[in-house]
């Protein structure tokens, strides 16, 4: 019989980098007991984004953040919305750029991510926030 959950995970970033998420989605998915299913993730924020990125090497996400660091830099004249500093307007076109929503079937009772994905709060403001993430678990 199909059923589903809700949960909302709150997390205390500590400014620009990633947050990896994927010990505590599995977990969410598992006290599910769902066998098959899917887990839909969704960000209330617009100025971080979800992402489902390499895990095994960090290099990755440090290239990641140096190639968004010159799509859209800190500071950039054109930007017309900066009330909360330089690194305001930049973070929206992250996120615009990137996604704030993600779904990930759940299978054999796992969250069927391949072997080097992991899934990631992408914090894109210096300051640290506490985001919120509501998670949608829907299975049998």
């Amino acid at each position: 019989m199909l059923a589903q959950r809700t949960h909302t995970l709150t997390v205390a970033t500590t400014g620009r980098k990633f947050h990896d998420l994927t010990g505590e989605i599995e977990a969410l998915a598992k006290e599910t007991g769902f066998g098959e299913g899917l887990a839909t993730l969704h960000l209330k924020h617009t100025s971080a984004s979800l992402v489902i990125q390499e895990n095994a090497d960090p290099g990755v996400r440090r290239d990641l953040e140096r190639f968004m660091a010159r799509v859209c830099p800190d500071g950039d004249p054109m930007f017309e919305h900066d009330y909360e500093g330089p690194d305001d307007m930049p973070a929206h076109v992250r996120t615009a750029l990137t996604a704030v929503t993600l779904s990930v079937p759940i299978t054999g009772g796992r969250l069927a991510l391949g072997t080097w994905q992991g899934i990631y709060l992408w914090e894109h403001r210096h300051a640290g926030h506490h985001r919120q993430v509501a998670v949608h678990l829907l299975g049998e």
